[in-house]
């Protein structure tokens, strides 16, 4: 649906709990002895693969179920299966909003105002199988935003499964507003790619009327590290070619249409930035507050700290099938790098709010 114009609380949970979704099954099954008949080989076969398969189904279903059992606030904070099998955070408001959160890759995938209207937006080309992060709603770009030569494409931090350490309704027990808190710490895959020891821990927050995300690095080795990062916002508008963005005027900011390797420095005289074609601009030290008109008579109000950039991305008809019903605006860290000295933290927060513009 389309962005338009506008019973007992739980107790705070606060113990880590790892967990990943289980593979499927690709165990190889023993060869049949030679007596065997073709047939009775591909009975055994298929009896084996449904013996295991009803194992794995029932393995996850147990284990969501005391995941569930830990972090789940009645009403308001559910662990559930989400697309392809995958674990989701879901959150929800008394109000009636409601937010989703995978566990692969910390991805806000959905956030539906009371009414039902969706502002995220999920490609129809998203995978949720593990094969790739997932493309829509709003994905991590850490320790790297862009290519880079020693990782893949904005980073690691997108294609892992994080943890849930905590949730909670009621850290302002006037309000309810349920939140979930996720991890990330360095591993050996993390480690080959960047050689650093860190925990990165992000929080999703459901108030009334705004999400709230709120991302923090901390260094837990003993040598300093920098880092890029962003969160790659997909919104939903009713048509590309009506959305605007404001808040930009001003601005010195890096066109890479035409070159991404070596971006067009240019400075942004417009006081409202229009899409006839592909975007792909990254706008240096931001304001902190800025609006996308989705089209509808309402717009997207995103506010933030800590993140000194945005940038503003359409793939134009590069995605035939999806290009006019999102633009992204994303909150970076881009232009100078975050440095973090051991034991210390760099944090970055967003608000996003709904607005009336008629």
């Amino acid at each position: 649906m389309m962005l338009t114009p506008s019973t007992a609380f739980g107790r705070a949970h606060a113990t880590p709990l790892p967990y990943s979704c289980p593979r499927a099954w690709h165990a190889l099954v023993p060869h049949p002895s030679r007596a065997e008949s073709k047939t009775s080989w591909r009975k055994t076969i298929s009896s084996r693969r449904q013996q295991r398969l009803n194992v794995s189904v029932s393995a996850v279903a147990t284990e969501l179920a005391e995941v569930q059992e830990k972090f789940g606030i009645v009403d308001h904070v559910k662990i559930t299966e989400g697309e392809g099998g995958l674990p989701k955070v879901v959150l929800r408001h008394s109000c009636g909003s409601k937010a989703e959160v995978y566990l692969y890759g910390a991805v806000v995938a959905s956030w539906t105002q009371p009414s039902g209207d969706e502002v995220l937006y999920v490609r129809p080309d998203a995978k949720f199988d593990k094969s790739k992060p997932i493309s829509g709603g709003i994905p991590h770009c850490f320790p790297q935003f862009g290519p880079g030569p020693a990782m893949q494409q904005h980073g690691f931090a997108r294609n892992l499964d994080w943890t849930i350490s905590a949730t909670s309704a009621d850290l302002q027990p006037d309000e309810r507003d349920p939140t979930v808190e996720l991890t990330l710490t360095d591993n050996d895959y993390t480690r080959k790619m960047w050689p650093h020891a860190f925990k990165a821990v992000y929080t999703v927050t459901l108030h009334e009327e705004q999400l709230r995300t709120d991302l923090r690095v901390i260094n837990t080795g003993n040598e300093p590290f920098d880092f890029t990062a962003a969160m790659h916002t997909y919104i939903e508008v009713l048509d590309i070619e009506v959305a605007k963005v404001r808040g930009l005027q001003g601005l010195t900011f890096l066109d890479k249409v035409p070159n991404p390797e070596e971006p067009e420095t240019k400075e942004e005289d417009r006081e409202v930035v229009s899409f006839s074609g592909p975007v792909d601009s990254v706008y240096l030290k931001a304001k902190d507050y800025v609006e996308l008109d989705v089209g509808t008579g309402a717009a997207v109000a995103i506010s933030s700290s800590g993140w000194e950039d945005i940038v503003v991305w359409s793939p134009w008809t590069a995605m035939e099938d999806c290009y006019k019903k999102f633009c992204c605006v994303e909150n970076a860290k881009f232009g100078t790098p975050a440095t973090v000295q051991p034991g210390e933290s760099w944090r970055g927060t967003q608000d996003f709010a709904v607005i009336d513009l008629e």
